[in-house]
């Protein structure tokens, strides 16, 4: 598949979809130099599997240049050895009008991540908020036009909402998570743009799906299949999608709606149980 890294051309989309416009973005990385499983805190890692962290730094290097390429603002955080889910950085924090609510891990293996994470952000301008509650960040805080979604059940505490919307004033919506391989919302959840999205029905529970329903009737509904490679774990511009190469039928279904989705493999990544949008987290000031 040729992959089109020029958010001014158009393609092949239904002549009934709508034009989609791209909004350059701000993001953090941070280069997986220490990935390996060896530990086990979600239903996709076994430390008896064997990982590769140089295909793990090739692979997440080509998420880095299709970002530049298509002239997002890419920030890098310094990995460090020990951390090896370090990576996935949109569990770092939650990050809007450049105040940077930390985060605070659920297990232990992973919180010192969270100081690290605010250290950069205080280092980089950003007005710090040290959180109260447990949290992962933008692993759970969507943001959605002004409203953010916010997932609980696994990991994020649903007390750590109400502290959000404390912090910055605007409506947060509690989505119940209920399925073990879909842990963080935004592996159940993928943001298109300020009013669309696209979710996997089976990954709340009953009241949840209700909301989502009535608040986004003309949401993409991603298959079992492609969700089970993660493929709701993507990052959108607005018209520009990257998203996991072999979900195949949520690429289709972009096209149908007037994006330009992007294919990566981010294949060994996935055995820590994170894609593309793990590794990226928004920066908006």
């Amino acid at each position: 598949m040729t992959i089109d890294l020029d958010p001014t051309t158009t393609p092949a989309t239904s002549a009934l979809a709508p034009v989609r416009t791209a909004v350059k973005r701000t993001v953090l990385m941070c280069k997986p130099d220490y990935f390996t499983v060896v530990y086990r805190i979600n239903p996709w890692m076994d430390p008896a599997i064997p990982t590769d962290t140089s295909l793990a730094v090739a692979q997440w290097q080509t998420l880095y240049d299709t970002y530049v390429g298509l002239g997002f603002d890419v920030h890098l955080i310094d990995p460090i050895d020990g951390l090896p889910d370090m990576v996935y950085a949109a569990n770092g924090g939650f990050v809007i009008d450049n105040i940077a609510y930390g985060a605070a891990f659920t297990y232990p293996e992973r919180q010192p991540e969270g100081p690290a994470y605010m250290d950069w952000f205080r280092a980089n301008g950003f007005d710090v908020r040290v959180p109260v509650e447990i949290n992962e960040g933008e692993g759970d805080f969507l943001l959605v036009g002004d409203v953010i979604l916010a997932g609980t059940g696994f990991r994020s505490a649903s007390n750590s909402h109400e502290e959000v919307s404390a912090i910055y004033g605007r409506p947060v919506i509690t989505l119940n998570l209920v399925n073990p391989s879909f842990y963080h919302l935004d592996t159940a959840i993928a943001v298109l743009d300020d009013t669309n999205i696209a979710y996997l029905p089976s990954a709340f529970d009953e009241p949840s799906l209700a909301v989502l329903r009535e608040r986004y009737p003309d949401a993409i509904i991603v298959t079992e299949e492609d969700a089970a490679i993660l493929g709701l774990n993507s990052y959108s511009d607005g018209y520009n999608v990257v998203i996991a190469a072999r979900a195949k039928d949520f690429e289709r279904q972009l096209r149908e709606r007037g994006y330009n989705p992007i294919g990566v493999d981010l294949s060994e990544l996935l055995l820590g149980g994170g894609g593309v949008k793990c590794c990226t987290l928004e920066l908006r000031r």
